[in-house]
């Protein structure tokens, strides 16, 4: 593990359970999943095992990587199978959604937006506002397949515009359009923070 990794252990991946129309998501969503075991981190997901979702435990799981599935009773006949629940590492099943998305959180050093819908475009919508709220600084990142989210970028662009993103500074998310970008941004913006979090103690040190 090198040093720049040393504060990113684990990924949060949101995303699809449908597979959705163009076939591009499927494969960003296993090769997303071979990075995360190829850098040695281990998976937090939504505990899905179809659409993209499956896409990306799978691979990870074929990387040799760690997948950790956090999903609520309701959801696990919706959104996986039992059987397939059985192959990951790690499975915790929440009492509903809320407790799903704060567990996810909490294990989670970044946080990896893929295509999907309502539900993805909701939980990292959150993840942006807990970071505008000053929660935390964990990187968050849209991977832009194919301009996915570029409807987001503008819609992101025109609120700052109008006046509504008053602490911007702090919603600053990654955009990145090729799969194997995102780790390596990850990786680079954890890797600032922690040495603007050390220029600080050393300027406070001399206080």
């Amino acid at each position: 593990m090198t040093e720049q990794s040393v504060s990113i252990r684990s990924i949060c991946v949101y995303c699809g359970s449908r597979p959705g129309r163009d076939p591009s998501h499927m494969a960003a969503g296993r090769a997303l999943g071979r990075e995360i075991a190829e850098y040695g981190l281990r998976l937090v997901y939504g505990g899905g095992t179809k659409g993209i979702m499956g896409a990306v435990a799978s691979g990870v799981l074929s990387g040799g990587g760690q997948v950790t599935g956090i999903i609520p009773e309701f959801l696990i006949d919706m959104e996986a199978t039992r059987h397939s629940l059985g192959q990951l590492n790690e499975l915790i099943v929440t009492p509903d959604m809320h407790a799903r998305k704060h567990t996810m959180f909490e294990r989670s050093d970044a946080f990896v937006a893929l295509p999907g819908g309502i539900g993805t475009l909701e939980e990292i919508v959150e993840i942006m506002t807990w970071a505008q709220l000053g929660r935390h600084e964990k990187p968050m990142v849209f991977a832009n397949i194919n301009g996915f989210w570029d409807p987001m970028m503008e819609l992101l662009r025109h609120m700052t515009e109008e006046g509504f993103l008053h602490t911007a500074h702090r919603v600053q998310p990654l955009i990145v359009d090729d799969v194997s970008g995102i780790i390596p941004a990850i990786m680079a913006q954890a890797a600032q923070l922690a040495a603007d979090r050390d220029g600080e103690d050393e300027v406070i040190s001399k206080m």
